[in-house]
């Protein structure tokens, strides 16, 4: 497998009355992601954090998926999971303090699990900063007191609109410029950072500004080959939600450019950008429907359901449209069924 780690955030499936998670297909997941040798990125926004998937619920989902992790004796590429603050309601207006407690449970939770800690954006910390020396502060604190190195997470608010102006401020290059300021005073306690911003000239200078060692992991579904390859100079690792969906051609690729292949490596991948250039159109925040409906098609989890009736979020077209792509990328396992519904 390639030196790049690849993490896939991945979906759960729901109960059929989608008021809970099935248990079993949700693992099921993963270990075909296992299987293939990459990585597991549990409890993200992918697995629709705040968006149905409530605190208790995404404990029990690291604690299940840690306990088959640590049982596997092919642990693929890894398994990180998100630590964030979604047991606070952010009208509530909780005040530092709360924030950073907040942060200490769920840290402590993950960590509990031997897996890497991802300190997801949180809505409250969106909330109750006043500025970036907010920011600095509480995740200074979270670091001084993690157990290992984490991942830091940038999300933009194409993917959560709730956390505009996060860092302390909605110009980016400010908000880039509190991010090294933190990295930079912590860089012995941090693995790497996952942005999603879907700007890949922002993300390729962030990159070459990181400190030794500090990873960059990308979470720009629109622009991963050029950006997982690089530059020469510098690369991003990965930590994105579209794996879910090309898992295959991805570990394929990501073979090829471990050999040295980087044409072979870029020809994989580049008929499934369409495809995750579609399922992450706007409004972005609802490509979970995609990724579950394209899981259903293949045969991956037995009903196409996500957690509140969020399926519904996507009309027949978008639907459609991301049957002709899938099968245009290679993925449909069974591309005949996929015809079949759309007859």
């Amino acid at each position: 497998m390639s030196a790049r780690r690849a993490l896939a955030a991945l979906h759960v499936v729901a109960t059929p009355d989608g008021a809970g998670v099935d248990w079993d297909e949700t693992l099921a997941l993963r270990h075909r992601i296992w299987d293939l040798g990459l990585g597991v990125a549990e409890a993200m926004d992918t697995a629709q954090r705040g968006m149905g998937l409530s605190w208790p619920l995404a404990a029990e989902l690291i604690r299940r998926c840690g306990k088959d992790f640590a049982a596997r004796t092919e642990r693929g590429a890894g398994l990180v999971a998100g630590a964030g603050t979604d047991q606070l309601d952010p009208a509530s207006r909780p005040g530092l303090p709360e924030v950073l407690a907040a942060y200490r449970e769920q840290l402590a939770l993950v960590e509990d699990t031997g897996a890497t800690a991802v300190v997801m954006a949180s809505r409250a910390l969106a909330v109750a900063a006043r500025g970036p020396e907010d920011y600095l502060q509480v995740y200074g604190d979270v670091l001084a007191e993690a157990a290992g190195p984490v991942i830091l997470h940038w999300l933009g608010p194409m993917f959560d609109p709730a956390l505009t102006g996060y860092w302390g401020s909605t110009d980016l290059d400010v908000a880039a410029s509190t991010v090294l300021e933190l990295i930079r005073a912590h860089a012995d306690r941090i693995d790497g950072i996952k942005v999603s911003l879907l700007d890949a000239r922002r993300e390729i200078a962030l990159r070459a500004a990181l400190p030794p060692g500090v990873r960059l992991y990308t979470g720009d579904d629109f622009h991963y080959p050029e950006l997982i390859l690089g530059d020469g100079a510098h690369h991003s690792d990965a930590l994105l939600g579209i794996l879910d969906a090309i898992a295959r051609p991805a570990a394929a690729a990501l073979a090829r450019l471990e050999s040295g292949d980087t044409q072979g490596f870029l020809d994989v991948l580049a008929p499934t950008v369409p495809l995750a250039r579609h399922i992450f159109a706007a409004p972005t925040y609802h490509y979970k429907t995609g990724l579950a409906f394209l899981s259903w098609l293949n045969g991956e989890q037995s009903r196409f359901v996500l957690l509140d009736g969020l399926e519904r979020a996507r009309d027949k077209g978008y639907l459609a449209r991301l049957v002709e792509l899938a099968e245009q990328a290679g993925v449909l396992t069974d591309p005949e069924r996929a015809r079949e519904y759309l007859a």
